[in-house]
């Protein structure tokens, strides 16, 4: 592990600032770095500074004496559900039938904005939503996202008990539901509460055989 001291000496003289200039953007007095440097006062950067400084360079906190940053794991599970099974009348908690759990890249579900204990996994059954979704798709779902806007977006939904998934938006007050294939009849427009929104389709993963 690098000495704070040392690295920041050698982050200073790469970079060709002064240790001046970064102790007045810190708003300290101009010694205030070389001094913490050369001669060891103070004794560790208050916290606010070694944010600002790991932030100005892009390093880990860390590099710069701060805690050391939790380790990712290199997989994490997101629960699988029998979307059959899900067909009645509830929503998509334990008392769904559990099909085991998806691994999946912790980055990845970050790129999306998804919680692993927020999200969930069905198979889409069906052809109404093709070309977009397939029979047999493996669908993620961000199950905090159930928010209907203007524009469109693909939801899992239920309607009457019957669980689907359907592209939706809000047309005035009321929840335009369609299908993308347009093989499949239209839905009248519903009002919000008789579509019970389960969550937002984020991601989708399809066998090619």
């Amino acid at each position: 592990m690098t000495d704070p001291r040392t690295a920041l000496d050698q982050l200073v003289t790469a970079s060709g600032e002064s240790y001046a200039a970064l102790s007045r953007m810190l708003r300290r007095n101009p010694a205030y770095l070389q001094q913490y440097v050369k001669r060891g006062t103070p004794r560790v950067l208050a916290e606010r500074d070694r944010k600002l400084l790991a932030g100005y360079f892009r390093v880990d906190e860390a590099l710069l004496g701060g805690p050391q940053a939790p380790a990712m794991p290199a997989v994490v599970q997101v629960r699988r559900l029998d979307i059959a099974a899900s067909a009645g009348p509830g929503g998509l908690v334990e008392d769904d039938r559990l099909a085991g759990g998806e691994m999946f890249d912790p980055r990845l579900l970050a790129s999306l904005g998804v919680r692993e204990e927020q999200a969930a996994v069905l198979r889409a059954q069906g052809e109404s939503m093709a070309p977009t979704i397939q029979h047999g798709d493996h669908m993620l779902i961000d199950e905090r996202d159930r928010r209907i806007g203007m524009r469109a977006g693909i939801f899992v939904i239920r309607v009457d008990g019957a669980l689907m998934v359907k592209r939706l938006a809000r047309r005035g007050t009321e929840i335009a539901i369609t299908s993308d294939n347009p093989d499949f009849p239209a839905f009248p427009p519903l009002a919000p509460d008789q579509v019970e929104i389960m969550g937002r389709v984020v991601w989708l993963s399809r066998a090619l055989r």
